[in-house]
């Protein structure tokens, strides 16, 4: 009778394995949970050290911050002791604190319905333009003695080699040129809400300088007259890099360059080893928005009101016009960006109309139209493999495109408007500046956030443009509160993987700007930095000092350029050295 039912007695052994695998199981949980802690605890660390790095590098700033306005202020001490003015009081021996010079804050621009850039060009009567929004300009105030930048040691480096340009066939002549003639009033591309119109180019005033009356000595006997003011072949007053504050009639001959309508101005302060000439004056019909060198140098595009054009560089002359004619003739559309492909067959626009165009240039004909952005379209850079594209929108993304399979591989959301876009000279990485303040930069095939540029050592301003320099590892930034600035990324070259992004090094601010900066880019051999602003200067600054070279004004509105060898546009302008 037991044999009988010994079968249906379950297994000895079952439900000792049954605890045993619930054991191995809650075991591995554990240890992968204890390994997810302990990479939080990295990272932490790692944040943390950041983080103590970011606050000795402040203290250190501080602290060379302190020394240098005590030595300005002691070396004015010094100054008006020599001069025979009344010695300074007692609470003056040291650094005043002060609360910044006297303007307004830059204009907070939103990511709106329609154009993020409406009106940054506007003047203060309101009339609308294809820029930017910008606030009203105030008289500016002479700066306080101890701001006056002093002269560093050291010329600038040598300026640019000539590079080899390589052969390139040449692009037909189009059944009708838009000759050199008479342009009628420009037309503007209206701010946010507002509706197409024909108003002409609104100009901002020129920025004023406040000169100051001599003060009087009190101890100045009446029998001694008071001296004249200076003639103009004296020694000007040191400007640092603010060469907009210079006076060209001042200036000796060697110091300076003039033309009709445009002038040039150098540093006294360093060697004079870069030259500047205007070779080609090309009129547009309407407002020029953007401007693009191919990248053999041998031609420049230009994006207009619903049209984008390409001159050959050596004669002046237009070789393509591209207009697409099945837009609605009614309105405008003003183009935006336009850059062109590596090998010079293509050339990609992007407009109002949210559409990025990929123009065959020997054809004249549309290759692609790809569409997905929401906002208009800000920037466009093609990759070095001459496949891809990126662009940047006032949607607050970034995104990726596929020419040869006419397909979107990528998008990237940030928390605001993107304002411009660069791919790294090899391809793996795209950067981005936005209205936040913040210069982005991700891998490109997989869209991690490899670096973020903000912060202490960051811009106090929404940044409007950026550019990799040839070696790769450097970015330079433009942004609306006047500097430009060069960051080295993290090595090598800024993409290490790691539990969030990095922040790159600042290793460089350039100031001298008298309002917003535009547009930045960098000489093929990177020896030059160049920036165009709202206060209508190119300058030109030498990355290894910091030192201005040179500042050139030819327009009544603001210069955006791009940079190929030994060449510089400024729209409608195109200058060659």
């Amino acid at each position: 009778m037991y044999n009988s039912h010994r079968g249906m007695v379950p297994a000895p052994n079952s439900r000792l394995t049954e605890l045993l695998d619930q054991v191995r199981a809650e075991f591995d949980n554990q240890h992968n949970r204890t390994g997810e802690y302990e990479h939080q605890i990295t990272a932490q660390l790692q944040e943390m050290e950041m983080v103590r790095q970011k606050v000795y590098q402040l203290e250190q700033t501080q602290i060379a911050i302190k020394q240098k306005y005590d030595e300005e202020i002691a070396r004015l001490h010094r100054e008006l002791e020599a001069r025979g003015g009344a010695p300074l009081p007692p609470h003056l021996g040291g650094p005043q604190q002060h609360p910044g010079p006297s303007q307004p804050p830059p204009p907070a621009i939103g990511h709106g319905p329609s154009n993020l850039f409406g009106g940054i060009m506007a003047n203060p009567g309101g009339q609308g333009g294809p820029g930017l929004a910008t606030p009203q300009e105030q008289p500016q105030q002479p700066p306080p003695p101890h701001q006056m930048p002093q002269p560093p040691p050291g010329p600038p480096s040598q300026g640019p080699s000539q590079l080899q340009q390589p052969s390139f066939q040449g692009y037909p002549q189009p059944s009708a040129v838009n000759g050199y003639i008479q342009a009628p009033p420009p037309t503007v591309s209206p701010g946010p809400g507002k509706g197409r119109n024909t108003r002409g180019i609104p100009g901002p005033a020129t920025p004023q300088q406040t000169s100051q009356a001599p003060y009087p000595d009190p101890r100045a006997s009446p029998h001694v007259a008071r001296p004249t003011p200076p003639p103009p072949t004296q020694q000007m007053r040191d400007v640092g890099n603010a060469l907009a504050d210079l006076d060209p009639d001042r200036m000796r001959p060697d110091q300076k360059r003039e033309g009709q309508d445009w002038f040039a101005v150098f540093n006294p302060r360093v060697q004079r080893v870069l030259d500047v000439d205007l070779v080609h004056n090309l009129l547009h019909e309407s407002v020029v928005c953007c401007v693009r060198f191919s990248h053999d140098g041998k031609y420049v595009a230009t994006g207009c009101n619903r049209s984008a054009q390409i001159f050959d560089v050596n004669t002046g002359n237009q070789v393509s016009y591209l207009q697409d004619d099945t837009v609605d003739k009614d309105g405008d559309l003003y183009i935006r960006s336009v850059c062109f492909s590596p090998d010079g067959r293509y050339l990609a626009t992007g407009a109002e109309d949210k559409l990025i165009r990929v123009w065959d240039i020997q054809t004249r004909t549309i290759k692609h139209t790809f569409s997905g952005h929401e906002q208009d379209i800000y920037s466009l850079d093609f990759a070095r493999n001459g496949r891809h594209i990126a662009s940047g929108s006032g949607d607050r993304t970034v995104r990726m495109w596929d020419i040869e399979s006419g397909q979107q591989v990528l998008t990237l959301s940030i928390e605001d408007g993107v304002t411009t876009v660069a791919i790294s000279p090899d391809g793996q990485y795209v950067a981005a500046g936005s209205l936040d303040k913040s210069v982005r930069v991700w891998d490109a095939r997989s869209g991690y956030l490899v670096e973020r540029l903000d912060g202490i050592e960051g811009h106090r301003d929404s940044v409007y443009s950026v550019a990799f320099a040839p070696n790769g590892r450097d970015l330079v930034s433009g942004s609306l509160d006047k500097t430009i600035k060069m960051w080295e990324l993290t090595p090598p070259k800024g993409m290490l993987p790691g539990p969030g992004p990095k922040g790159g090094k600042c290793v460089r601010t350039f100031e001298g700007h008298k309002d917003f900066v535009l547009s930045v880019a960098l000489t093929p051999d990177g020896a030059w930095v160049m920036s165009g602003s709202k206060d209508r200067g190119v300058q030109f600054w030498d990355p290894q000092t910091g030192n201005t070279q040179l500042m050139l004004q030819g327009h009544k509105n603001s210069g955006t350029f791009t940079p190929a060898y030994r060449s510089l546009v400024t729209a409608p302008t195109l200058l060659i050295h």
